[in-house]
């Protein structure tokens, strides 16, 4: 017999995606879409999640010479250089990918010079590099389900569609999308059975408005039990919550997350994720 103290084994690392960016594409005046593939694009594995997601690379505060032409290793540039210099990174999901061409897409929010994934994507060119690690992931939709409820905002909106392309012909739902205006809306591929409905800010910060909670709430739901996808901003995910809560929906049914906070960047925001204030 033996004594002692057992830890739990390390997460094996995601694979690197060293990509190039082939060519972008504005959606709506905020969304963005970079496609991005060549060689790099091998290590990718398809996790068989609509909600795929990667982590994103960006080289803030690096030495010239260390994001050069060559191999980029995240691990050894983050053993080597004190963290005021690590890559900063950010979260996306993959809207996505063609094993074909080699090429995967990711569809990003842009708000003018706010934050730094936004402008990247909003003035990236066709051979840029994009370094990422994934993907990532746990959610797709139950085939089984009574019907389908999504809620979600710009940030999930790559995520929502995934999964609506991916239900059967036969699926029955609604899904709320939260945008900035009617600009920003999207002709997005879903069964004849689920209902799209709009929901703009008019002209309203993202994260200053109850617009998705509100229009949950007030919605008369389809009969039976709905299988839930609520993601978005943290605050409105918390609402959310207690608008599931009150419709007696059992957790079992629901994949609900923060993907973003009103007034925190990411690295705040994933911290806060162990305190009570990110608990959703």
């Amino acid at each position: 017999m033996t004594t002692g103290t057992t830890t739990a084994p390390a997460k094996k690392p995601r694979p690197t995606l060293d990509l190039v960016v082939a060519r972008t594409e504005w959606l709506t005046p905020h969304l963005v879409r970079v496609v991005a593939g060549g060689p790099g694009f091998d290590a990718f594995a398809d996790n068989g999640f609509t909600d795929k997601y990667v982590k994103i690379s960006f080289p803030t505060a690096l030495p010239d010479g260390v994001w050069s032409d060559g191999p980029v290793d995240v691990a050894a540039i983050k053993e080597t250089l004190p963290r005021e210099q690590w890559p900063v990174t950010r979260t996306y999901t993959v809207r996505s990918f063609d094993v074909d061409a080699r090429e995967l897409s990711i569809d990003f929010v842009v708000h003018g010079d706010e934050g730094i994934a936004g402008p990247w994507a909003a003035s990236a060119k066709p051979g840029d590099r994009l370094v990422c690690a994934g993907p990532g992931g746990a959610y797709s939709p139950n085939p089984d389900a009574d019907w389908h409820l999504f809620a979600a905002d710009e940030s999930a909106i790559p995520a929502v569609a995934a999964a609506l392309e991916a239900l059967p012909d036969d699926a029955k739902g609604i899904a709320f999308i939260e945008v900035g205006s009617g600009a920003d809306t999207l002709d997005l591929t879903a069964p004849t059975g689920v209902e799209l409905r709009w929901l703009s800010r008019e002209g309203e910060r993202a994260g200053e408005t109850l617009v998705l909670a509100e229009a949950v709430a007030a919605a008369e739901w389809l009969p039976g039990t709905p299988s839930v996808f609520a993601h978005g901003e943290r605050g409105a995910m918390k609402e959310l919550r207690a608008v599931f809560k009150e419709r007696g929906l059992a957790r079992d049914h629901l994949s609900l997350s923060g993907y973003w906070a009103h007034g925190r960047a990411e690295d705040q925001f994933q911290a806060e994720k162990k305190l009570p204030v990110g608990e959703i």
